[in-house]
């Protein structure tokens, strides 16, 4: 072999070994980007359920406050009627 052989066969195994190294981290980025992606799906998901356990919270307290009134009717319809 040659010096310009081994130059050559030098060049290409770093060539090699640059690609590889390239390989491992695009699948390493590309793991990372899922991870992204689940983390903005996760994040949405949990404002949707969010905004939902506010309405059903102002709903639960409209509903309360509508049995109270009721109670309160009632007590005063009963308080009408006479007893024996």
């Amino acid at each position: 072999m040659t010096t310009s052989d081994v130059v050559s066969t030098g060049a290409l195994l770093v060539m090699v070994v640059v690609a590889l190294v390239l390989l491992i981290q695009y699948l390493k980025l590309q793991d990372i980007w899922q991870i992204i992606v689940d983390c903005k799906t996760a994040t949405r998901w949990a404002k949707i359920w969010e905004m939902e356990n506010k309405e059903l919270r102002s709903a639960l307290r409209a509903e309360k406050e509508h049995v109270d009134q009721l109670q309160r009717k009632l007590k005063l319809l009963q308080a009408l009627i006479p007893t024996n």
